[in-house]
């Protein structure tokens, strides 16, 4: 049995082999799981395999990629003379690895979904669910971050947050072009040096206070922009007057950042550090007070690791 097709897959191919198999089961498992005795099991046979097979059409030619991970569930394919002949998987809802050298994409992934529940198996229906909430999420914190830009700066900032969707190479050359754009427009909305870091320390906050943590590639252009001024720029942007507490979530932001702490080190000045740790001590989040307890900020204090 061979784990890879050659050739393009098309739903005729992969219809052809259903319709060689005595026996399909369906594991809500990862292959290498499949053989779990607890994994949940779908049995089919005769109309239950015409019916699956009515559900599994693809883009014929395939997505022309494979996805890195296992993929689940696991549907196990098994002839007349009981011998399992094919193992295909479904990746993330929407693709299967099958017949041919290559994924493809399916072109109802959700009622094949609705179809597994209904017989017992609702982990991929519950799965697609969650990641329909994740993405949800994800689009808020998006408008949120869009919302933030100045009404100057809102074209440049969209151009920014646009999503990568499938085409990721043609997707990053245009990121590269609109972070270079993003950052031309807040030199000239804020000629100010110090002016232009406070503002975009305040606009790193935003990415800085989100649930779960993490920035998102429009949060890291803003960083970029951040790391590309001076450091002694940035320090003397932020003790120049008080600062606010979106300054000082920005501020903990920048300087917990990769680039920041290998070029300057995790020190900072006083009285910058003890206003960052006492900020970070009353308000800060857990990622903050996690990174103050390690020393980020120069010393212990603001907050337990």
């Amino acid at each position: 049995m061979s784990r890879w097709g050659t050739g393009r897959p098309t739903t005729a191919r992969l219809r052809g082999e259903l319709g060689r198999a005595a026996r399909v089961v369906v594991v809500q498992a990862a292959p290498y799981e499949a053989n779990e005795p607890e994994a949940p099991r779908l049995e089919l046979t005769g109309a239950g395999i015409a019916e699956l097979a009515g559900l599994l059409a693809i883009v014929d030619g395939g997505t022309g990629d494979v996805c890195r991970c296992a993929g689940w569930p696991t549907i196990l394919l098994y002839g007349a003379d009981g011998v399992r002949f094919a193992t295909w998987t479904l990746h993330h809802g929407t693709d299967i690895r099958a017949v041919g050298d290559c994924d493809a994409q399916l072109l109802g992934g959700a009622a094949l979904d609705d179809w597994l529940a209904e017989r017992g198996l609702t982990g991929p229906r519950e799965a697609r669910a969650e990641l329909a909430a994740e993405e949800a999420r994800q689009e808020r914190r998006r408008r949120r971050w869009l919302a933030a830009a100045p009404p100057e700066l809102a074209a440049a900032a969209a151009e920014v947050a646009r999503t990568p969707g499938d085409e990721y190479q043609a997707w990053s050359e245009r990121q590269r072009h609109a972070r270079i754009g993003l950052a031309g427009m807040a030199r000239w909305h804020w000629p100010d040096r110090a002016e232009r870091i406070r503002a975009l320390l305040a606009w790193l906050a935003l990415g800085a206070r989100e649930e779960g943590g993490g920035l998102t590639w429009y949060d890291l252009a803003l960083q970029g922009q951040l790391l590309a001024e001076e450091p002694e720029s940035v320090l003397a942007a932020l003790t120049a007057r008080p600062c606010t507490p979106a300054h000082l979530d920005g501020a903990a932001q920048l300087f917990a950042a990769p680039e920041w702490t290998g070029a300057r080190g995790r020190g900072l000045p006083e009285p910058l550090r003890s206003v960052l740790l006492a900020h970070i001590e009353a308000h800060g989040t857990g990622p903050m007070r996690i990174r103050a307890g390690r020393g980020y900020y120069g010393g212990g204090g603001g907050g337990s690791a």
